[in-house]
């Protein structure tokens, strides 16, 4: 045959994904945190040639201190070009406060404390991943509108 057959055992990106997403739920619950909602999803609108735009939050749980976080989780082969957590850009970060917004309102807690956490997963050998949780990675006050303020 002069062509060489495609690996059957490489993982889909999307398998991947699943596989890390549950390599940081188990280590969220190693740290004790209480898991309240996966892969939760809500409508954002539509763009401008009127498709559906969705929102995705990996990961809800609160921490040990009761502070409800909404989690990111980015799983990667290597970090020989980038860092898991680099990818979750401001687009992402803007997507993710939006559907945070929702989830709060759906579920009537905007007084309580809350914040933006991604973890990192990275495959390091043939079943072990090294995982890290990167607390308030981001926050909201960047997309908050600036005032203009005169002296």
């Amino acid at each position: 045959m002069w062509f060489r057959k495609a690996n059957q055992s490489k993982l889909t990106t999307t398998k991947f994904g699943e596989i890390g997403e549950a390599e940081a739920l188990r280590f969220l619950v190693s740290k004790q945190y209480r898991i309240v909602a996966t892969n939760f999803l809500a409508p954002l609108g539509r763009s401008f040639r009127g498709r559906p735009i969705t929102g995705e939050i990996d990961i809800i749980a609160y921490d040990q201190k009761n502070i409800l976080r909404f989690i990111e989780v980015k799983t990667r082969r290597s970090t020989e070009i980038a860092t898991p957590e680099s990818a979750v850009d401001l687009t992402k970060q803007r997507k993710i406060i939006k559907t945070a917004r929702i989830y709060r309102r759906i579920f009537r807690l905007t007084e309580e404390a809350y914040d933006y956490d991604v973890v990192s997963v990275i495959k390091e050998g043939q079943n072990a991943y090294n995982v890290e949780i990167f607390p308030g990675y981001f926050h909201e006050t960047r997309f908050t509108k600036s005032r203009w303020i005169r002296s």
